[in-house]
């Protein structure tokens, strides 16, 4: 395997203004050549860690990348930039990392009609909000051949900015403003955007989440079925916010029931990946 930490403003400079400094570690599994895989194209997962726009859950990123190596995909974290750099510097961010993949397809063994972008909670919002609006004027101020994913993972994600089912303080600091504004709502809240070529999602959340209230992932979900775009939606009864992997890797106490019975969600993923065609195996 291959790993590597790249800072991406040595690629696309202006994304270092404001102080700003977003790293991407790649993780590319050897093409074996006993195996006659020197051509392989492996398909790509970009992962958006989670932290409320405050930070980056290292709990979210590593451990997550280990689950999908084994799968066969090139992986790709992204700490994107947080707290004082509000929106849309995030947005840029993942746009940058996918202009990346392009540019190293051949060099990385990437299959650029198969790239997945994944997000955990408030990284969950980057990734649907990518999903939705990957060519909005602000990415193709910079990026003006922005790409698209093909599909997306997200995993108690951070979806709405209606106050009535939010996580307020996500929206605090990727906005700067404490309340957001009807303009806001209408333009952060991921399920407004929706539409027809928005990509298959892979969707789960617990109905326990005291964090992020579930009405995040079935307000998607709702989105993506008027479009008839398909989707998998897992709701586990109990567990609380940010359960990552649901294993020893993310979690203290791993052994509860109900950590064990949440953890059910990466085979789930894994079938779905396959049914998709995003999986080699």
């Amino acid at each position: 395997m291959k790993y590597e930490k790249l800072h991406l403003k040595d690629f696309f400079p202006k994304l270092g203004d404001n102080g700003c400094d977003p790293t991407v570690e790649i993780y590319l599994p050897y093409n074996i050549s006993e195996m006659k895989w020197e051509d392989r194209k492996r398909p790509c997962i970009v992962i958006c860690p989670g932290g409320g726009y405050r930070f980056c859950s290292q709990r979210e990123s590593e451990p997550i990348a280990l689950k999908f190596l084994p799968e066969g995909y090139n992986v790709f974290v992204i700490t994107y930039s947080t707290r004082l750099h509000c929106f849309p510097t995030q947005l840029r961010e993942v746009a940058a990392l996918m202009e990346l993949i392009y540019s190293k397809a051949e060099e990385w063994n990437c299959d650029t009609t198969r790239i997945l972008i994944g997000g955990f909670s408030a990284g969950g919002h980057l990734a649907a909000h990518y999903s939705t609006m990957y060519d909005c004027k602000e990415v193709r101020e910079m990026f003006p051949d922005s790409k698209p994913v093909n599909g997306s993972i997200l995993s108690y994600p951070v979806i709405t900015a209606d106050p009535k089912h939010s996580h307020a303080g996500s929206f605090t600091f990727l906005t700067g403003r404490k309340t957001p504004t009807e303009e806001d709502i209408n333009y952060f809240s991921c399920d407004r955007n929706v539409k027809e070529n928005t990509p298959p999602a892979f969707i789960w959340h617990t109905a326990a989440d005291g964090t992020v209230p579930v009405m995040n992932s079935i307000l998607y979900a709702t989105a993506l079925s008027k479009y008839k775009i398909p989707f998998e939606l897992h709701i586990y009864p109990h567990g609380g916010h940010g359960l990552s992997s649901s294993d020893s890797q993310a979690c203290n106490g791993a052994s509860d029931p109900t950590l064990t019975h949440v953890s059910g969600w990466l085979e789930a993923l894994k079938k779905w990946l396959k049914y998709m065609n995003f999986s080699d195996k």
